[in-house]
């Protein structure tokens, strides 16, 4: 099989973070991180401002979707020099939120998008290179990279413009999984030894049980 040994794709960064955080009970991506013991004052760090700080030196920008919570998150992407672009109805579910930054990605003229939710600890730095390196030497068939963990696959993902215009031509109440799966042959899956990228914080429960671990 042919490969790409000379692929140089330039990547955009998309931050989902337009969801109503209704478990939380508060805006995830307002969090601090890393998460604190109750004696000790909260980190001046978020999960929404560690996601971008975890993409900034592997992407040329960085896009975070938002959603209501435009107004509130706003001055938190602009002090990371991010940018906010907002989905006008995230009812419509998180895939709605997904081809909205794909779109300003395609508009901003990269052909490779990495993404990751903020509901999720950031990824290590290490872990998004090995993503970034693999997606840059796959064959010529591969249209994005995942990384797995403890057989579980997760964020950040990388896709190139080929599963982007899948995507985007896809109903807004689309579910990218699905059409990953559609396409597996397209996929890769790269092993990493970094938890964060499978692990999901949607309840009190599941941030006070990260903070024990960190």
């Amino acid at each position: 099989m042919l490969r790409t040994m000379f692929r140089w794709p330039s990547f955009g960064g998309v931050i989902l973070a337009a969801g109503e955080s209704s478990r939380m009970g508060t805006d995830k991506a307002l969090l601090p991180w890393p998460p604190q013991p109750a004696d000790r004052p909260p980190s001046n760090e978020t999960f929404l401002t560690a996601a971008i700080r975890s993409l900034e030196f592997s992407t040329d920008f960085i896009v975070v979707v938002a959603g209501a919570n435009a107004s509130i998150i706003s001055p938190l992407v602009y002090a990371t020099a991010a940018s906010v672009v907002t989905n006008p109805d995230p009812s419509r579910g998180q895939f709605s939120s997904l081809q909205i930054g794909l779109n300003e990605v395609l508009n901003r003229g990269r052909d490779a998008a990495i993404i990751t939710l903020v509901d999720r600890p950031p990824a290590r730095r290490a872990t998004i290179e090995k993503l970034r390196t693999a997606f840059a030497n796959a064959e010529s068939g591969i249209w994005a990279v995942v990384p797995e963990y403890g057989g579980q696959h997760g964020h950040p993902y990388v896709i190139g413009r080929e599963l982007m215009t899948i995507f985007l031509e896809a109903s807004a109440t689309a579910n990218a999984r699905d059409i990953e799966h559609t396409h597996q042959e397209h996929m890769q899956y790269v092993p990493v030894d970094d938890p964060f990228v499978a692990m999901n914080v949607n309840t009190p429960e599941d941030y006070a049980e990260l903070a024990a671990k960190v």
